[in-house]
């Protein structure tokens, strides 16, 4: 596709742009893909401008992704060496002089060190590598989920809810006949958003990019609550508040003595019920536990408690870094417990899989 008179596979070319869109933080999710591929199948993929307009029409969708997108094109699609680098300057497009006999295509990618990155287990990165992946995580967490208000803002599109006043107000001018209607919409405000997150010894290795991903959400604003369990439940969300990360990291460790102990699921699960959701906390909301489900506590109280926060929740999604390894099956005590009350089961062992946590929260 970036020579299009040449024998190219077209699909495979795009899931490599789209990977390259993923590390530069646009959300060109799965689904995307596959309205793009439809979309290159109805133009000339010998029109460059055809074929820009379909991927940028398809897989962009958000005004703030638009200059990424232009530059990962560029770079990607057309080689444009005197163009700005894509959104990730690690990405480079192999040259089109050092390919196999020296006829790469120009806009071929070599992956990053980066991408290798997005694509390998949190337990086996360093520090350093989480620190290099913490501006994509803060860009996934902007994506939060929406809910329609009470509330009724003035639209363009007929939608059903006519603005009375405003119709009236318009038809003084054309002598008491409505002849332009004003509508409105219900509002789209931002859902609230709780976490739940295991700190015990089995997850400890992936304890840091998991409160990596827990602070970086929570810094987006109001409406996210965090928590902390172990063998108590531990409320981080004034904690993690704030924009300086290292600082809201520190506090956080602070706020967790029991950070690497054992694991109840079900007690925590209790007393968050208990404090928290009969301050109507849970109601509507988006809830997110991440663990691997290895319960030493009651089953039976897991259970319990987790039909109760099914009852007053929007969603109920549970994450298991262990989801991603070959060969997994939720057959831990807890974990099999749980599934009949979750409504996703997702994996979250790697950046790839907090895209799809992401893509799951802005759909929720």
């Amino acid at each position: 596709m970036s020579r299009p008179d040449r024998a190219v596979d077209p699909l495979a070319r795009l899931v490599e742009f789209a990977d390259l869109l993923r590390v530069g933080g646009v959300g060109a999710t799965h689904g995307r893909v596959q309205v793009a591929a439809r979309a290159l199948a109805a133009v000339d993929l010998r029109d460059r401008t055809a074929v820009r307009i379909a991927l940028r029409s398809t897989m962009v969708s958000r005004a703030d992704d638009l200059e990424a997108f232009d530059q990962a094109f560029a770079w990607f699609f057309e080689g444009r060496r005197g163009h700005a680098p894509p959104p990730d300057p690690q990405v480079r497009p192999v040259p089109a002089d050092q390919g196999e006999g020296g006829d790469a295509e120009a806009g071929e990618l070599s992956y990053s060190p980066l991408e290798r990155l997005r694509r390998t287990d949190f337990s086996e990165l360093t520090g350093d590598d989480l620190d290099r992946l913490r501006p994509l995580i803060a860009r996934l967490a902007r994506r939060r989920p929406l809910r329609a208000s009470r509330r009724l803002r003035a639209t363009r599109r007929a939608t059903g809810l006519i603005d009375v006043r405003s119709t009236l107000r318009r038809a003084l001018r054309s002598d008491g006949v409505p002849v332009r209607r004003a509508w409105r919409r219900r509002a789209r405000v931002r859902r609230r958003v709780v976490f739940l997150c295991d700190v015990s010894g089995s997850m400890e290795p992936y304890a840091r990019a998991t409160v990596l991903f827990l602070q970086a959400i929570t810094a987006t604003g109001r409406g996210v609550e965090a928590f902390a369990f172990g063998t108590r439940l531990t409320r981080l969300t004034r904690e993690l508040a704030g924009h300086d990360v290292a600082a809201a990291l520190r506090r956080a460790a602070d706020a967790l003595p029991d950070r690497g102990g054992g694991t109840r699921i079900g007690e925590s699960l209790a007393a968050y019920n208990r404090r928290f959701g009969r301050r109507f906390m849970t109601r509507g909301a988006v809830v997110v536990i991440v663990s691997d489900g290895w319960e030493q506590g009651d089953l039976a109280q897991l259970d319990r408690e987790l039909g109760a926060l099914r009852l007053a929740a929007h969603v109920v999604i549970w994450v298991n870094p262990l989801k991603g390894r070959p060969g997994f099956e939720p057959l831990a005590g807890g974990m099999a417990t749980a599934l009949p009350h979750v409504d996703r089961f997702l994996s979250g062992h790697d950046l790839v899989a907090l895209e799809s946590l992401a893509d799951v929260l802005a759909a929720a």
